[in-house]
């Protein structure tokens, strides 16, 4: 395979992505449309034929325009491959630097809230929230298996071995890759429908069952969550007001804060599906009978890229709201401070 300069690789690169959009030969004069390359008809006819001799297009009929040979959908995924593993490295290297500061900062913040409100805090750490699909590779392992490698927003990887009833060439391996990644890629999956499943069984012809375990394995890998952490702070402030000291009440509240399992699972349970903003939950009002003689007030916070996670305040039925409304808004707005002028700087 012979090496492509940087023209000829855009050049290669539009035309393959024109063809996978429309499945019609693409021209000179439809290329000469893609902003970024600034070239004219004349060249781009000049570097076609190039590649057609190269062997990475190949024009199907006379005075028809160009469509991607093997050689030229190899070159593609090959390159699309390198570009996602670079990429999965760095969202590896950035998330563990991230994750070390992330915890210390809620840590911290769940401190500074409590003090400054004088009830009880929690604050969760962030999940992927509505995560899309950012790449999918199928490889052969044996006649009868196949292994799918699914990669979701937040560097979540899926490794899944998919039993096939007869072998795969490497021609039919590379076509189902293109196919799911130009179909899936960027969805999150809510946005995979039937009408994509529908669309991808029946261009994957009598490989749709191959199809059908990618899915699966999407399916995993953007709902896969890692557990669920909880930074508590100000559990002993509980004892400051009387009608939360009682014996009993204190000691399931004080439980409560220390199962962190069941904190998650109560944090879980009180997010309001899309509603992002601040949520008053009062006495019977909150999941579970844990709460019950409380107030808890709960906010979300978005770092980007779909990451989410929840704030919460816990407190007698009598509580400032006014000052708890304010202390939430504050610290929402020091996260996002702290954590995308980060990103901006990068």
């Amino acid at each position: 395979m012979q090496e492509l300069d940087e023209r000829k690789q855009k050049i290669l690169h539009a035309i393959i992505q024109n063809y996978l959009e429309t499945g019609e030969p693409v021209g000179s004069r439809t290329i000469s449309k893609y902003a970024d390359l600034g070239l004219s008809s004349a060249t781009i006819r000049n570097e076609m034929s190039d590649l057609e001799e190269m062997g990475y297009i190949i024009q199907p009929h006379t005075s028809a325009g160009r469509i991607p040979s093997d050689m030229g959908y190899r070159f593609y995924v090959d390159q699309l491959m390198k570009e996602k593993e670079q990429e999965v490295t760095e969202m590896k290297e950035l998330m563990i630097q991230r994750q070390d500061k992330m915890e210390l900062v809620l840590k911290q913040m769940a401190k500074v809230l409590a003090a400054n409100t004088n009830y009880a805090t929690m604050i969760t750490s962030p999940q992927y929230h509505r995560t899309k699909l950012k790449f999918i590779q199928l490889s052969v392992i044996s006649e009868d298996q196949l292994l799918a490698v699914v990669v979701a927003e937040g560097n979540v990887v899926k490794n899944k071995v998919i039993p096939i009833s007869h072998g795969l060439d490497n021609e039919t391996i590379l076509k189902l890759n293109i196919l799911l990644n130009t179909s899936l890629n960027g969805l999150t999956m809510e946005e995979i429908n039937l009408s994509t499943i529908a669309k991808l069984k029946e261009q994957a012809g009598i490989h749709s069952e191959v199809i059908n375990s990618v899915l699966d394995a999407v399916a995993e890998a953007i709902q896969m969550d890692d557990d669920l952490e909880v930074y508590t702070s100000g559990t002993t402030n509980i004892f400051k007001y009387p009608e939360l000291a009682d014996s009993t009440k204190a000691s399931a509240l004080i439980s409560a804060f220390e199962d962190k399992q069941q904190l998650a699972s109560l944090m879980e349970d009180m997010k309001d599906g899309e509603d992002t903003g601040i949520q008053v939950y009062i006495g019977n009002e909150t999941p579970g009978q844990t709460m019950k003689d409380c107030s808890v007030v709960t906010t979300t916070y978005e770092l980007g890229e779909g990451m989410r996670g929840t704030i919460g305040i816990v407190g007698p039925k009598r509580m400032d709201y006014e000052k708890v409304v304010d202390n939430l808004k504050t610290l929402t707005n020091q996260l996002d401070l702290i954590f995308n002028k980060n990103k901006e700087g990068r």
